[in-house]
């Protein structure tokens, strides 16, 4: 299947790159805990496993790389379970002048390729409100905060929790467990036009601003890929981050310094482009009937 990743971008003429695993600035997305490492010899400076290769990424597109892609290890405190391994793999890439739509198009024909069949049914594309209206009868965007609270109590929330939570994570609990799982039966389902609170990394759809150009890809009710059409503005970008920190702060995790090459490299000037991260383990949990990403890991952390 790696060998089939790459003979696919090479038709493409989409060129393989590598960035560091280990970098100076961690991702400031509240969902997201990078992993931190303290190197002899360093003195007092800190370091993070990257959480994805975004930011380097984006650095080679503003430098004038051309379409990219890379196939890397990526790592996520936190995050152990059924389909979480702290340690997985991502293939990630990016299409200059590419369309969200376009993009979406270029993930499902990768994912037939790889899994080597069709899938039954074309791809369904939903947009992110119209799925909570079809499965819960809730606009995620404009229903009272309190309607959320009682259909996440519903879907097995914790009073306490419900209480505590923001709008943005219960939309999240709701989406892990309603919605998501009754997406992708016997076809893949393409969720896009998330809320703008939710895509820190992606335009703002100029018909809508409260959505962002953000869609997530799922089989078998679990997901598989995150993509956007990029967000090109530096002001923008910073403010969002800043925006972030704050989140941050106020949930008491670790707020870090801001990745200012990557600023610098927004500022420098990002051509227009989508970019996609797809779960290169869970690609193969489906394409071998797998029920766990153990399963297709030759070394899950516990014998790592």
């Amino acid at each position: 299947m790696l060998a089939a990743t790459r003979a696919f971008f090479a038709t493409r003429g989409v060129l393989e790159v590598e960035t560091p695993q280990l970098v100076n600035a961690p991702v400031s997305d509240v969902n997201l805990h990078s992993a931190e490492v303290r190197l002899a010899g360093a003195g007092r400076a800190l370091h993070f496993l990257h959480t994805s290769p975004e930011y380097a990424m984006k650095r080679l597109l503003a430098a004038g790389s051309g379409d990219i892609y890379q196939i890397c290890h990526v790592f996520r405190g936190a995050e152990r379970s059924r389909l979480h391994n702290p340690e997985f793999t991502l293939i990630e890439w990016y299409r200059l002048g590419f369309s969200m739509e376009a993009l979406m198009d270029e993930v499902a024909a990768l994912v037939a390729a790889l899994i080597g069949r069709e899938p039954a049914a074309p791809p369904e594309r939903i947009r992110y409100q119209d799925g909570f209206l079809r499965t819960l009868g809730i606009d995620p965007l404009a229903a009272p905060i309190e309607a959320l609270r009682g259909a996440a109590r519903e879907a097995g929330l914790a009073e306490a929790a419900a209480a505590a939570s923001d709008r943005d994570q219960l939309l999240d609990f709701l989406m892990a467990v309603r919605i998501g799982p009754a997406l992708g039966q016997g076809r893949l389902s393409f969720v896009h036009h998330y809320p703008a609170s939710q895509a820190a990394l992606a335009e703002l759809d100029p018909q809508d601003p409260r959505v962002a150009q953000r869609f997530e890809l799922y089989a078998g009710g679990v997901e598989l890929a995150n993509g956007f059409r990029e967000l090109g503005s530096e002001p923008e970008q910073r403010r969002r981050f800043v925006a972030d920190q704050a989140l941050r702060r106020g949930r008491g995790l670790p707020v870090h310094p801001l990745d200012e090459a990557f600023l610098a490299a927004l500022a420098a000037g990002l051509p227009a482009a989508s970019g996609v991260a797809l779960g290169f383990d869970r690609l193969v949990m489906l394409a071998g009937g797998a029920a766990r990403i153990d399963d297709v890991l030759a070394f899950p952390i516990e014998r790592a």
